[in-house]
């Protein structure tokens, strides 16, 4: 009876240390480019297209567009800190929020990622004055 107990019991810890690993976490690139104000680096992770809200931009702009307008805002506002205060997802899909702050302030920062294939990719992005 003992050694079905221990059993049981090695096979629940085997299979709750598997659900854990299982959670995906955001890419630790994404969270060093917004420590580091690095737009370019950041953008590997946008989407195709990617809904964007920075300060007083707000619309679906290609990477490329998405990208210029993120470098245009670390330009004007030089990272000194960036910490995930929230982080979640399920099924495909993970999102984040953080504060970044800023020589001008600080700002909220909300990003969304959804899986296609092995990668994850922002389809949303918002930097926004708190």
């Amino acid at each position: 009876m003992k050694l079905r107990n221990y059993k049981s019991a090695l096979l629940l810890l085997a299979a709750l240390f598997f659900c854990l690993n299982s959670f995906a976490q955001i890419p630790e690139d994404i969270i060093v480019s917004l420590k580091t104000g690095n737009a370019a680096s950041l953008s590997k992770f946008f989407n195709k297209n990617i809904e964007l809200v920075v300060v007083d931009k707000d619309d679906v702009y290609s990477k490329a567009q998405a990208q210029q307008i993120v470098s245009e805002f670390f330009k004007q506002n030089k990272t000194e800190r960036f910490d995930i205060i929230h982080d979640g997802g399920k099924e495909g899909s993970l999102y984040g929020i953080g504060n970044l702050r800023t020589n001008n302030g600080v700002f909220r920062v909300y990003f969304l990622l959804k899986k296609n294939g092995s990668n994850s990719y922002i389809h949303q992005l918002r930097i926004e004055k708190q």
